[in-house]
Formats: structure tokens, sequence, C-alpha cells
């Protein structure tokens, strides 16, 4: 029999219809949750909806620009009001191009930081407080391995995904008196459409499949579906007590302390 560890709940999940995004809503629902998906694509969006309703999930679709301050608030009180008081939020939306910094433009900067790090403290400064209002809620942001480690051609991704760890530790510490607690996943390569990207921008998409692969002690590039687990763990009751915690999924390519 499956886990039901949020029946009776609303969770949001930004970015949700893509890869890791939607694994991840259908993992929630079928854990009982009712799942906002917020995706700047609408049809994406609906499509994970539609695949979890089919399933006999509960889920809504809403088109969410997370880097427009009003979309954000819009698709918080419509999901209030659809689905009830939100108990989780994952931010997980994310963008990226892969080019050396130097030969990067300020307006790309501009586009990665409003999707990368402006979107996330915008969800969090719409969702927070309606959690402080009612002492309880789980935080999960999903960051990447870049933040950790570097990654060549991500410079000023990482340094978003970064910043992202580090807001995430501030915002564990400002609010676990609330009854809040707020983690973050570092997905390592998976095999998702901003991998794809990754690997058209290396020149020779093989090569560097074959030499991730080669790297990662378990052998394989990760899969969306290998992320939900460790969301829908730092989003339950059985980590009621972690906070500001930090954890790769990666195969085993990083290996931080």
């Amino acid at each position: 029999m499956a886990l039901r560890r949020f029946e009776g709940k609303t969770v949001i999940v930004t970015g949700g219809g893509g890869g890791i995004g939607g694994a991840s809503c259908r993992r929630f629902a079928q854990e009982g949750a009712r799942v906002a998906v917020f995706d700047l694509n609408a049809e994406a969006a609906d499509s994970v909806a539609v695949s979890i309703k089919a399933s006999g999930g509960l889920a809504q679709a809403y088109r969410c620009d997370i880097t427009d301050r009003a979309s954000v608030d819009a698709c918080v009180a419509a999901t209030e009001t659809d689905l009830g008081p939100i108990d989780v939020l994952v931010n997980n939306a994310g963008w990226d191009i892969f080019q050396p910094f130097v030969k990067t433009e300020p307006m790309q900067w501009d586009r990665l930081i409003a999707v990368n790090l402006l979107g996330p403290l915008h969800m969090h400064h719409a969702v927070l407080p309606l959690m402080v209002a009612r002492r309880a809620g789980r935080i999960v942001n999903v960051s990447s391995d870049a933040a950790r480690n570097g990654s060549s051609g991500e410079a000023v991704y990482a340094a978003c995904k970064g910043g992202l760890v580090s807001f995430s530790k501030t915002i564990a510490r400002e609010h676990a008196r609330h009854g809040i607690t707020v983690n973050v996943v570092c997905p390592g390569p998976t095999d998702t459409a901003l991998f794809a990207d990754y690997k058209q921008g290396a020149g020779n998409p093989d090569k560097l499949v074959e030499a991730f692969t080669r790297a990662i002690p378990l052998g394989r590039i990760g899969q969306p579906t290998d992320l939900p687990g460790a969301i829908s763990f730092f989003a339950s009751d059985d980590a009621a007590y972690i906070t500001g915690q930090v954890l790769s999924v990666s195969g085993g390519l990083t290996m931080a302390g």
C-alpha cells in the first residue's frame, strides 16, 4: 500500500510541468496531496495535472510567472481558494544558458537571476506569511550541485543556485520558531530538458554524457524520477526535525560532508 504522508495537504511545485517538477507533482499526488502545478508553460502544467487526475489524484494547473510578483500573488491566492491552505512549497523552476561567462551578456544575467533567484524569493515572500500565521509549513528548494562545486559554462546559474542555498539556511533560522522547515535538494546531472540544452552547448553531446557517466559512481545519468524521493522526504513529517540542510542527489558524483 502506498504511503499517504500528504493526505489532505496542499503542495505547490514551481516548474511543475517539467521533468523533475512533473515527477515530484505525481509523487505528492500519489501520497494524497492536493497539488498546485505552477509553470510558465500552461500547456505543460495542464498536462501534468490531467495525468494526475487520470490516476485518481487531485491537482490544479496554474500558469505562473515566478519572475512577476503579481502573477505569483494571484496564483498563490487562487491555490488557497481552490485547494486549501498551503502546507508545502517546492521551488523547483529554473532556467539556464550554457556559455563561458566572458561570452555571456548582462541581459542574459538579468534573466538568469530573475528566474533562478528572484523567482524563489517572490514565492517565499508570498507563501511564508501564510505559513507563519498557521505556525506550520515545509519548504523545499531545488538548487543544483553547480552551487556546491561550480560548473563550467554555468557561472551565473551557479551563483544564483548558491545564493538560494544560503538564502534557504537563513530562512530556516528565521522561521524555525514558527514551525517551518526549509531544506535544499541539489540534483547532479539529470536527464531533463535543461540537461539536453547543456549537452548541445557542449558541442559533443555523446562525449559529454560518456564522461559524466564514467565520473558518476552509480554509473548513469540521473532521471527525473530519482529526485521526488528526497524532495518529498524533506516535505514530510519524517523530516520534522531537519532544517537548513542541503542534500545532493547525484549518483555519488558529488560527496559533500
